[in-house]
């Protein structure tokens, strides 16, 4: 195996304890995704460093968390001088030349803080995922669900939480009509609904929604010399409302499944997705939800996207979803409590076995910067499990300074693209301007009605007649010119519902 269809990840130990034997993951089995797994300080983010520099080099993008900042030191070359001890694992893993250097990489923060607003609307997240953010019971989802149906059925776009804030005052309004059509709308769900999005807004999640929203091909570039581009999501702070980070993920999953087209197996992923903290998306999912990641994960291989979860224990991840990660890398696990101790029994199952050693009680004495690997090899069979001392990275082992990450940002080939807030006109201004125009259409009936009821009358003599007339001649022009508005309306909701279609996990498919 050469560079160019493998990724170097360290070498094994044999009988005489020396590492001699290299060991690899082939580019052709990346996209049958992997799990690297290991407790607080074992090395699971160096392992994710130098994967992900692997596969720039091999020309293939990468999108990955920074849940501590000390993955920001992709962006430059790593440096020798109080760090001999990268040099000396490189000479004792045989990897010759070891050289260090800078990779392509690209920050992103939904906050715009430490890298480049990423965003995307209210219409493309769609109802499931955003009922998982607000954690809404399936009273209160259901009526989520009524809200994009009526947002579609009237030509109302949702680009943010201001827009849907007003589609629900305006379904509050109109709840008795809208439970005739569509089922119960109570005003309680829609209540609960608003305070849930209040609490987002105070999160910061309101900087997550609006325009020019992320489009998934900035996130496939690959820099001048052929080099994949390295997106890296700064979460340090995102981290604080763990929620929002998972669901932010799963859409970005969604998305990729949604959008890219199908490509079968290819020699080399087009995309590798880290999920770093995969834990945070299965807790306290509801089953649909976990069916439905399930189903993005193995499906969404055929699209020639590799999916890796980050997370401590293997426990963290659901068994449907376990059973299609062909690449493991395990790093050391704890034993003392039985919780710790099933997790430690599960890993060792999960890998083929190896007869030179008991995989169970090599988990719990790995060294940092072990692990136990085994992937995907001919025909795709997972290989025998080898004790590896995992490889050092080229480039820097730590975070960036601020100076240095503004450097990245100013010289970043989406510098500018989205960097500015678009707030056109949505579902807020469309509301507001029905309003308007309600509250004028009212004001001038009612100074008709008063002119009429002006001077003396006398029955059947005077204007009676007259103000009689007139009053069922507006009656007639107001309920015509009601009747052409709603026709209008369903007319444009018509031709949207017919475009507007969602996949698997309740986002557009464009």
């Amino acid at each position: 195996m050469t560079a160019e269809n493998s990724i170097f990840l360290g070498a094994s130990r044999k009988n005489d304890d020396s590492y001699q034997r290299p060991e690899i993951l082939d580019l052709r089995y990346a996209n049958r995704h992997g799990l690297i797994t290991g407790a607080t300080g074992t090395g699971k983010t160096v392992t994710l460093q130098i994967l992900a520099e692997g596969f720039s080099n091999a020309g293939v993008p990468v999108f990955c968390a920074d849940v501590k900042g000390d993955l920001s030191g992709i962006a430059v070359a790593g440096e020798g001088e109080g760090k001999e001890f990268l040099a000396k694992r490189a000479e004792t893993i045989k990897l010759d030349p070891y050289e260090f250097t800078d990779f392509p990489a690209i920050f992103w923060d939904l906050f715009g803080e430490k890298g480049h607003p990423i965003r995307t609307t209210i219409s493309e997240m769609g109802p499931l995922l955003l009922s998982r953010l607000m954690d809404l019971s399936d009273a209160q989802e259901g009526v989520l669900n009524i809200a994009f149906r009526l947002a579609d059925e009237e030509g109302l776009l949702l680009l943010d939480l201001k827009d849907l804030q007003s589609l629900l005052n305006h379904m509050g309004e109109r709840s008795a009509e809208l439970s005739s059509r569509y089922g119960n709308v109570s005003k309680a769900s829609i209540g609960a609904i608003q305070r849930s999005l209040l609490v987002l807004d105070t999160q910061g999640a309101s900087h997550f929604f609006g325009e020019p929203a992320l489009k998934i091909e900035d996130l496939m570039r690959t820099s001048r010399d052929g080099r994949g581009a390295i997106n890296v999501l700064a979460a340090d702070k995102l981290m604080m409302n763990p929620r929002l980070y998972a669901t932010f993920l799963l859409w970005l999953l969604s998305e990729l499944f949604e959008e890219l087209p199908e490509v079968g197996d290819p020699d080399k992923p087009k995309l590798v997705f880290f999920f770093d903290e995969a834990h945070l998306l299965f807790d306290e999912a509801p089953k649909i939800l976990v069916d439905r990641v399930e189903q993005v994960v193995r499906l969404i291989r055929s699209k020639g996207v590799g999916v890796f979860f980050v997370t401590q224990n293997p426990l963290d991840v659901p068994e449907t979803v376990l059973s299609q990660l062909g690449n493991r890398i395990q790093h050391a696990l704890r034993a003392y409590t039985p919780r710790e101790q099933q997790a430690v029994k599960v890993a060792a199952e999960t890998f083929r076995p190896n007869p030179e050693f008991d995989v169970y009680e090599s988990i719990t004495q790995l060294g940092v910067g072990e692990a136990l690997v085994s992937t995907l090899e001919s025909k795709g069979v997972p290989s025998v499990v080898q004790r590896t001392l995992i490889r050092p990275p080229s480039s820097r082992l730590g975070p960036l300074e601020d100076n240095e990450r503004k450097d990245v940002i100013r010289q970043s080939p989406v510098a500018g693209l989205y960097d500015e807030l678009n707030d056109r006109e949505s579902a807020y201004e469309m509301l507001q301007e029905r309003a308007k125009k309600a509250a004028k259409a009212a004001e001038k009936a009612q100074a008709e009605e008063e002119e009429d009821e002006g001077g003396w009358t006398i029955p059947g003599f005077g204007n009676s007649d007259k103000k009689t007339k007139k009053r069922k001649s507006g009656y007639q022009r107001q309920t015509v010119a009601e009747a052409a508005l709603k026709s209008v309306v369903r007319s444009v909701g018509t031709t949207l519902g017919r475009e507007l279609i969602r996949g698997i996990l309740g986002s557009l498919r464009r």
